[in-house]
């Protein structure tokens, strides 16, 4: 009678160091664990970093200061006709958001220039789209800020790492990912290149303006102060992001056909809401006088 010999517990070719490997492989993973270096602990550390709430300044005047937390938000072509819309959906509004490369965000401790920029449809304030009015001519905070002052707009302290937006002209080496137009980058130093001023919307009054306190919660133009170009979003020209695809961003004037800026260049300084310390006053609905008119539209029609 023959003995079998054979067995699936036997043990063949280099088992010894195939076990050796694999507690080597297991003893690695739990020490990149128990030191938080697994990249979805990382990941889940860099979203609670880079989307931790944060609260806005409440302007009890109605103007921007120096030293402010605010959003700076598109509004998009929500009040433009159909017929005017360059594409057939309305383009949302938007945010202008942090958009750091992939290595930056899982090592770095804090953002860390030069970063790029994105413009994102996620409108509640974070770490990630909340930027601070800073003073480069020695304006203290608290003060307004008026139209055609030059000032900087920086990331928050902390994770945001203070960094400053810029901007410079044109370069073969130096330029908008996409639509190849003027960069906008966030950077450490603080120069002339990274100083801008607000415009009024309308071109025909911004004389008369100049000199006034800029009003909160309302539609401007950021220019920048060496190359004259704006604060542009290029909806044409998308990015695609570890927050999903988002819109690019650049410093570019548009320019309709009466030689006024397109919805590309509206932008909106975004204070936070006063009756809700949780939300932003774009979120705020638009007060509606008492006994206006119903349109047209909004009529309940009459039962026959």
């Amino acid at each position: 009678m023959s003995v079998r010999t054979y067995n699936p517990s036997v043990r063949v070719g280099n088992w010894n160091e195939d076990v050796c490997l694999e507690e080597d492989l297991l003893k690695d993973y739990l020490d990149k664990r128990e030191r938080g270096e697994l990249l979805i602990q990382k990941t889940h550390n860099l979203m609670n970093k880079i989307l931790k709430k944060m609260t806005l300044t409440v302007s009890t005047d109605g103007f921007l200061h120096f030293g402010d937390s605010i959003m700076l938000i598109n509004p998009g072509q929500e009040d433009i006709p159909k017929s005017m819309q360059l594409i057939d959906a309305p383009q949302p509004p938007t945010a202008l958001s942090i958009n750091m490369n992939e290595y930056k965000m899982h090592n770095a401790k804090q953002v860390e220039g030069p970063c790029d920029l994105s413009c994102s449809q996620r409108l509640d304030p974070c770490a990630r789209n909340v930027f601070v009015i800073t003073s480069v001519d020695g304006t203290e905070n608290g003060q307004v800020l008026r139209f055609g002052q030059p000032f900087a707009i920086a990331t928050t302290s902390g994770y945001g790492g203070s960094l400053k937006l810029f901007s410079d002209h044109v370069r073969f080496n130096l330029n908008a990912k996409k639509s190849r137009k003027q960069i906008l980058q966030l950077v450490e130093d603080t120069n002339y290149l990274t100083t801008w001023q607000v415009e009024v919307l309308d071109p025909r009054i911004r004389l008369e303006y100049e000199g006034l306190p800029v009003p909160s919660n309302v539609k401007v133009v950021i220019k920048h102060n060496k190359t004259g170009h704006d604060l542009s979003i290029e909806p044409e020209f998308s990015l695609r992001t570890h927050f999903g695809r988002e819109s690019e961003v650049a410093a570019h004037t548009h320019l309709d056909s009466h030689k006024a800026e397109t919805f590309k260049n509206h932008w909106v300084f975004v204070n936070g809401n006063p009756s809700d310390i949780d939300t932003t006053h774009f979120n705020r609905p638009i007060p509606q006088p008492s006994g206006a008119p119903i349109a047209e539209e909004e009529k309940v029609p009459e039962a026959s």
